[in-house]
């Protein structure tokens, strides 16, 4: 798709404005960057997976930065190219945003993982303290998920109505756009959770975490990410469904479902602060050929 953009736009709409054509090493790399991000996207929901996008899409907005140094760049600020200027630029604005939302509703997460995980250990014997603490985490995470679908409604709204323009630029620019968009959606996702648990779904997660041999030929749930696990095992917690017998272990498989939890929000965060710095990097590009 972007290599039939740019190639179709290069060719009849811009020799004048001297874009690069489809042999010039940038607009190569930029092609071969956004097929391998596309190709990432289905693989599975880890949150390995999702640093690896997240670093795809890190190396696309490096490659666009560094197209945008070059002085055919400078055709987005005529006039008459205007409208798509201040387009992308929103554009620009508004992933920031999301940005910002998904590393806030990781932070809000690791925070309230901390305080159960602390909870946990210094109340051990103590159910109805536990479940106390237990129903805040859910309450957090309740707030948290409704946040991630409302962005990712917004998102998709604003991904459904992009445009087909004749700018060559303006085409692969939105291309990132849309890029980034797409790994955001699985972001989102990934905090959110691909789906609210329900207590019998959540109960076979944890059973199988409990007791991995008694129904180790059921596959349905082995797709779920660290958040939805935690999630399936707090939910079983407070739902009175475990034996007395089982309690005591369903509490420290718990404790380790949170401590990989708390893992990999770390080094989800690690990476979306890097794309983070790439989001503004690009504005800013934008902005310079906005005053040039």
């Amino acid at each position: 798709m972007a290599d039939s953009r740019v190639n179709k736009t290069s060719h009849h709409h811009f020799r004048s404005d001297s874009f690069p054509t489809r042999s010039h090493p940038l607009i190569s790399e930029f092609n071969n960057q956004l097929s391998r991000l596309r190709c990432s996207e289905v693989t599975s929901s880890s949150s390995t997976s999702l640093s690896q996008k997240i670093i795809g899409l890190q190396d696309l907005h490096d490659c666009v930065d560094n197209l945008l140094l070059l002085t055919f760049a400078q055709a987005l600020a005529q006039e008459q190219n205007q409208k798509w200027f201040n387009e992308l630029l929103d554009g620009s604005l508004r992933l920031l945003d999301v940005c910002r939302i998904a590393r806030d509703a990781l932070l809000q997460t690791k925070e309230c993982t901390r305080e159960l995980q602390s909870t946990l250990r210094r109340r051990h014997g103590s159910k109805i303290e536990l479940a106390r603490e237990v129903e805040k985490y859910l309450a957090s995470r309740k707030v948290v998920k409704k946040a991630m679908q409302k962005v990712l409604k917004g998102m998709q709204t604003k991904l459904n109505s992009k445009k087909n323009e004749d700018l060559a630029i303006v085409s692969l620019l939105k291309e990132l756009e849309a890029a980034t968009i797409l790994v955001f959606e699985s972001l989102l996702t990934f905090i959110a959770g691909s789906k609210l648990q329900s207590k019998s779904s959540g109960w076979f997660v944890v059973s199988k975490l409990v007791h991995p041999k008694r129904i180790a030929c059921e596959g349905e749930e082995t797709d779920a990410n660290d958040f939805e696990k935690v999630d399936a095992a707090l939910q079983t917690l407070v739902s009175h469904k475990t034996s007395k017998c089982d309690y005591s272990i369903h509490v420290q498989n718990v404790q380790n479902w949170m401590g990989k939890l708390e893992s990999s929000i770390q080094d989800v965060d690690e990476v979306l602060e890097c794309l983070s710095r790439r989001l503004v990097k690009t504005r800013v590009s934008f902005l310079n050929i906005l005053n040039h």
